[in-house]
């Protein structure tokens, strides 16, 4: 596939659709970005992002039922593929080959 480069955000969008689940929809992700990484995203950037990741094949999406809460506005529920799966796995297995690599700082002469 061309341009399956992860990247950080889009790492952090994808993880927060993973950890969401069956709630991960626009505002919800910013809401699980504000609340564990205590950052604040604007929804625009977000949905940018989600854009990106369908159009690389690493989340797929499809409309939720109406609800009250919202004037009878459908939500765009996301959820992560077997693809972002694999991504996902492959970044993380990255960060641990390189911190595993970090010597180790000594504390003694400080």
């Amino acid at each position: 596939m061309k341009g399956t480069h992860l990247g950080e955000f889009e790492e952090l969008i994808l993880l927060t659709v993973a950890l969401l689940n069956e709630e991960a929809y626009g505002v919800a992700i910013q809401k699980e970005i504000r609340k564990k990484a205590g950052r604040s995203v604007a929804i625009s950037a977000i949905h940018s992002a989600l854009n990106r990741l369908d159009s690389k094949g690493f989340v797929e999406s499809a409309f939720g039922e109406a609800t009250p809460e919202r004037g009878g506005k459908r939500k765009r529920i996301f959820k992560v593929t077997a693809f972002g799966i694999k991504s996902l796995e492959q970044a993380k297995e990255l960060r641990e080959s390189y911190w595993t690599e970090i010597p180790q700082l000594s504390m003694e002469g400080m």
